[in-house]
């Protein structure tokens, strides 16, 4: 096996354990009282100066924006940075990075929904890779709300110091934070699939990674700051700490917004699309064991049982998927077959004709 076979697979590896351990330090600094409008704003604003150099040399080989890029630039940062972010730390700070990592599963069912309301995709029930990922998405749905409003019995207990409050009052309170976080993370991965569709549109018209990258997550930051800004209005909310939340921040505009983008482009071009979902269930084991291990998570049995029913249903979509793409491959090659053996009598004969 060639060694750069093995890259590939290396630095997915690595994408999923980054991806995971911001959310996990993200979970930490917003306990100790950081607001989760304040991250995404200064870890995205991080993020674009750290992507600015690139940008700039390269600058010569962008093609010239138009207003109808602008709009998709507009939409991307909205949808994707500003309240895409904004939903899913503040949905990690009222749960857990492990339900942040198990409902990131609902994405792929998600964008084959919207690819249907948008007609980039037909629904045929007689082929085979409809049906799996018609079920695939019915099963991550139903996973989706296993985990949201089923907690049930903790498998892996972890001791808390909760003495002031009663147990009853403090369980009622952590189910329904539970629940607000769930919902709120189901958003986030409509809003990512919605990104992935606006961001499929800006890529045809305007083919250049870093530019897509760097104009979405400017003009995000921008989006993220007003609206943080009208939200949380107490000065003393901005002030950046040393610790815990300096490190949650550089963190995340290093592995989250620059190297995740490089990686997750690099291995696209490399692999294709479906090889980079395959990774996605990776993180909920990541997740478990950075959040019990760094957190003090516990872990309960709805988390366990409804991350194996979106594992099943995101695998379901994902064969769906490659059934059709590895269709789309033969077909290709068939046609370029047939293309060549039409076109070889005629190369004959004029060989002949030269030489009567």
């Amino acid at each position: 096996m060639d060694l750069w076979d093995v890259v590939p697979f290396i630095a997915m590896i690595t994408v999923e354990c980054t991806d995971v351990g911001q959310t996990t330090l993200s979970k930490a600094a917003m306990s100790r009282g950081m607001s989760p409008l304040v991250y995404v704003v200064y870890s995205n604003l991080l993020g674009t100066l750290f992507l600015l150099p690139s940008f700039f040399l390269q600058r010569r080989n962008y093609p010239p924006l138009t207003f109808s890029i602008l709009r998709k630039f507009f939409l991307i940062g909205l949808i994707g940075i500003c309240f895409g972010q904004i939903f899913g730390f503040v949905g990690i700070s009222y749960s857990s990075p492990t339900l942040g990592s198990t409902m990131g599963n609902l994405i792929p069912a998600f964008t084959f929904l919207l690819a249907i309301v948008f007609r980039m995709e037909i629904l045929d029930l007689k082929r085979s890779s409809s049906q799996a990922k018609s079920l695939g998405t019915i099963v991550s749905i139903s996973g989706a709300f296993i985990v949201t409003l089923y907690k049930g019995p903790p498998i892996i207990i972890i001791p808390s110091h909760s003495d002031v409050i009663p147990d009853d009052q403090l369980l009622l309170s952590s189910q329904s934070n539970w629940i607000i976080g769930g919902l709120l993370l189901a958003v986030t991965c409509f809003l990512a699939a919605l990104w992935n569709i606006v961001q499929t549109a800006a890529m045809k018209e305007y083919p250049s990674e870093i530019a897509v990258v760097f104009y979405s997550s400017l003009i995000g930051t921008i989006q993220c700051a007003i609206v943080s800004l009208l939200a949380e209005r107490n000065p003393s909310v901005w002030e950046l700490k040393p610790g815990m939340e300096l490190v949650a921040i550089v963190y995340s505009a290093i592995f989250g917004t620059v190297y995740r983008s490089l990686i997750h482009t690099w291995t696209l071009h490399k692999k294709g699309p479906v090889f980079v979902s395959m990774f996605r269930p990776l993180g909920i084991v990541i997740a478990v064991a950075m959040g019990i291990t760094f957190l003090g998570d516990t872990l309960h049995t709805g988390s366990v049982i409804g991350a194996i029913v979106i594992a099943l249903g995101f695998y379901a979509v994902m064969w769906g998927k490659a059934k059709e793409q590895n269709m789309i491959e033969t077909n290709e090659v068939i046609y370029s077959a047939n293309s060549s053996t039409q076109r070889m009598p005629l190369l004959s004969n004029n060989v002949i004709d030269m030489n009567p």
